[in-house]
């Protein structure tokens, strides 16, 4: 007679379950323990006075071990990548300079593939305002260095690649010195000065530079300094006038665009790195996130006569690239001083000046998109900064200052804007082109920004 079959007890299904757990537990402590895993904590982090002792970041390999082989599975079955290729990216270092929009895809997909190391330079902390776009940031991050934010991610994500934040201003003292530890070298910044900073330190250090800008719903992307390839100064030899440069602070981001130009910046990192050939060194990426497209524009070559990387050079060291630039290395909303004090007013006194109930015409001279977001209390004329110059702006605006009906006495004319900038440039254009008899113009020393520090801290910032 054959055995009846042992039903399992439940308690006992359990245990089966849990001894499952625990095996599978013991595997991932195992592989841990094979792979040394790294964990950036905020003592491992450069600063300026650590950088003359940095040392080269990648120990080199020759094989892969069998983890690596099961996390880089999908990449090391593409012929152009392999086992060898694999090798070359873990063999690879590369720094990102600048952990925000750009540099957090960046830095991601680097990690992912398996770079050797990342360097990461950024001198900012985390806002909650940079989070719609710097995708390895998080809310509780707030108030952190984005370079330790930025390494503590990307090591989560593979501890088998050394993360290195350096949390600095990178300048002409300390670029080269960390520069020359790396193999490639990303520039994810947003400022002009430190664009041709990274491009000089670049061609001295004989590194690739793989360059990348977002600004609205526009991208660019393109490689410097790459196999005879031009550099930045052969394209822009010298810098544009300041106030024609505006950032992301400025102009407005949507988040996905660095998202996109930052993955093909990793890409390109990716392909010079595994020794596959840069796809945009002398040309021009553009991509127009409106309209869906990219475009490419073939750049001239290198140039003989360029001071960096010509024939004969005459830039053999760096230089005071603010002096140059005539601006400061930094993507920081910008002040600006045109008007002497009697021509401005704080926004206390502007409160003041709304609670006496005193006729006066306020002139916000933001664009009407950003009049959706927040107003002053009193009602305002909008004339958009772009737009004072015009004839009809001042014909709109003498309305507004002949309905209050005074005729003796000069009519107060507040000019206002987001951080008290274009409202300078409001008040000189305006007085240029109104009778100055009939208006006394000032603006808010600050604006918006200065009303929400000091007057009513409910008031929304952006």
């Amino acid at each position: 007679m054959s055995a009846l079959p042992t039903v399992m007890e439940p308690q006992d299904e359990e245990i089966t379950k849990l001894l499952s757990i625990i095996e599978e537990k013991n595997r991932e402590i195992e592989r841990l323990r094979s792979v040394n895993v790294l964990k950036v904590t905020p003592t491992d982090v450069y600063t300026e006075s650590d950088v003359e002792h940095c040392k080269k970041p990648c120990a080199k390999k020759d094989k892969l071990i069998n983890a690596e082989i099961s996390r880089y599975s999908r990449q090391l079955i593409l012929p152009e990548i392999g086992v060898k290729g694999q090798i070359s990216l873990g063999n690879t270092s590369v720094l990102i300079v600048g952990a925000g929009g750009l540099g957090c895809p960046s830095a991601v997909y680097l990690a992912a593939a398996g770079i050797g190391c990342l360097g990461l330079v950024d001198f900012d902390e985390v806002d909650l305002s940079n989070l719609h776009r710097q995708i390895l940031h998080s809310e509780v991050k707030v108030g952190m260095q984005k370079s330790l934010s930025a390494a503590q991610a990307c090591n989560s994500l593979n501890s088998f690649v050394k993360c290195v934040p350096y949390h600095l201003p990178l300048n002409s003292s300390n670029a080269l010195d960390i520069i020359q530890q790396y193999d490639i070298v990303l520039d994810c910044t947003d400022n002009v000065a430190t664009r041709y900073l990274l491009n000089d330190a670049c061609i001295l250090a004989g590194k690739p530079l793989v360059s990348g800008s977002a600004l609205r719903f526009e991208g660019q992307l393109t490689v410097y300094n790459y196999k005879g390839g031009p550099c930045y100064r052969c394209l822009y030899p010298k810098p544009p006038p300041p106030e024609t440069v505006t950032n992301c602070s400025d102009g407005g981001v949507l988040g996905v665009i660095p998202g996109i130009i930052g993955s093909l910046q990793a890409l390109e990192a990716i392909k010079i790195a595994a020794g596959l050939d840069s796809s945009y060194s002398q040309k021009l990426l553009m991509y127009d996130g409106l309209d869906g497209t990219f475009r490419t524009i073939r750049l001239r070559g290198r140039q003989p006569t360029c001071p960096v990387c010509g024939d004969n050079p005459t830039i053999t060291q760096l230089i005071d690239y603010e002096q140059f630039c005539g601006a400061k290395a930094t993507d920081k909303d910008k002040n600006i001083e045109v008007l002497g004090t009697n021509d401005r007013i704080t926004a206390k006194e502007y409160k003041s000046l709304l609670d006496s109930g005193q006729p006066h015409v306020l002139l916000d001279v933001r664009q009407p998109v950003e009049m959706d977001i927040c107003q002053l209390p009193k009602s305002a004329v909008n004339i958009p900064i772009g737009a004072i110059h015009k004839s009809s702006s001042i014909d709109q605006l003498s309305a507004s200052i002949d309905s209050l009906g005074q005729t003796t006495e000069q009519v107060p004319v507040i000019c206002v804007c987001r951080r008290g900038n274009d409202s300078q440039l409001a008040v000189q254009k305006i007085k240029q082109e109104l009778s100055t008899h009939k208006a006394v113009i000032k603006d808010i020393k600050g604006g918006l920004t200065a009303w929400a520090k000091t007057v009513d801290p409910e008031f929304p910032t952006y």
